[in-house]
């Protein structure tokens, strides 16, 4: 059955919801073989790799039930506003000479001020004046003029997860919807940007919830899919939600593999945790990852990953 469904996916066509219910009870180590087949079919032994700063941190409005950085719990993390141009432009500068080809400036809240937006605007021009660094940045629910603006400062790519299904999101959060996610990425493509849009799995979802955000994903046309694991950070509802286990982070990735034949699926948050750092998912159907911090979490040095995916066969190139 496996080999059936790769065998049509590799042929052109499109797996079904049906079928991607069945890779569920799949044998685990045909599937994630299956899996590597298929990236290795679409996407080469290509590698995209990116970092983040988290550039405004803490007194989030929204209420996202796994998130340190909500005004709604006490998490003790550092809050600060909007970092300084230069921190922000030594931090890309930084990456660029370590090999990364792309950095994503991270904010907290809803959305940025007008003021806010004319910062990283500067920012991100001086930061493309010294580098080829690809921009990216994720910074809520912008509207159409705010993206316009920062594209025409040299952003490239903009990043809002989904986070969950469209039917488990109010589990997660309240204070905006997931519709309003999706509009933010309609808004963000209608400005000529790339998007990028993932998830959070370990939320107490399904495994359908995730195929159902799979094919949101699908449907949206995103190819730069970020896939975290939560960490579960103390004061959030979430603090004693169980960690999953390897194999089933191993199969929702691939899974993830069938459904988006052509994305690049990027571990993310909660990476760290792994015993080989991502590199067995790097082998079935994961063939992306931010390297260096997270948000509110430590990540894997730029030079461990560079090493990681040498040995795992990929080179390292910029795909947009």
């Amino acid at each position: 059955m496996i080999n059936k469904i790769k065998d049509k996916i590799i042929s052109g066509e499109k797996i079904t919801y049906n079928e991607a219910l069945l890779l569920t009870d799949a044998p685990l180590k045909e599937l994630l073989k299956a899996a590597d087949e298929i990236r290795k079919h679409f996407c080469s032994n290509i590698f995209d790799v990116c970092s983040i700063i988290n550039a405004k941190s803490g007194r989030c409005s929204e209420n996202c039930k796994f998130c340190a950085q909500s005004a709604h719990y006490k998490t003790n993390i550092s809050e600060y506003p909007l970092l300084d141009k230069d921190t922000i432009i030594k931090n890309a500068l930084y990456m660029a000479e370590k090999g990364v080809l792309r950095f994503s400036i991270v904010t907290s809240g809803k959305a940025l001020t007008d003021k806010d937006v004319e910062v990283l605007a500067e920012t991100i021009k001086e930061i493309k004046s010294k580098s080829n660094i690809s921009i990216c940045a994720s910074l809520g629910l912008l509207t159409d003029e705010n993206f316009t603006k920062l594209k025409d400062a040299g952003l490239e790519r903009v990043h809002n997860n989904l986070e969950t299904s469209k039917n488990f999101f109010p589990n997660i959060c309240t204070t905006h919807t997931f519709d309003d996610k999706v509009n933010a990425l309609k808004a963000a493509l209608k400005s000529d940007l790339s998007v990028c849009s993932g998830g959070i799995i370990g939320l107490g979802e399904s495994m359908q919830d995730r195929i159902d955000l799979a094919f949101s994903l699908k449907e949206l046309g995103i190819k730069s899919v970020p896939v975290n694991i939560l960490s579960p950070v103390k004061g959030t509802p979430f603090e004693n939600n169980a960690p999953l286990s390897e194999e089933e982070i191993l199969k929702t990735i691939a899974i993830f593999r069938f459904i988006l034949p052509d994305a690049f699926i990027r571990l993310a948050g909660g990476r760290s945790s792994l015993s080989d750092k991502g590199k067995k998912a790097f082998l079935s159907g994961a063939n992306a990852a931010i390297t260096g911090d997270m948000l509110t979490t430590y990540g894997i040095s730029v030079d461990t990953d560079m090493q990681i995916i040498k040995e795992t066969g990929y080179t390292v190139e910029l795909i947009n």
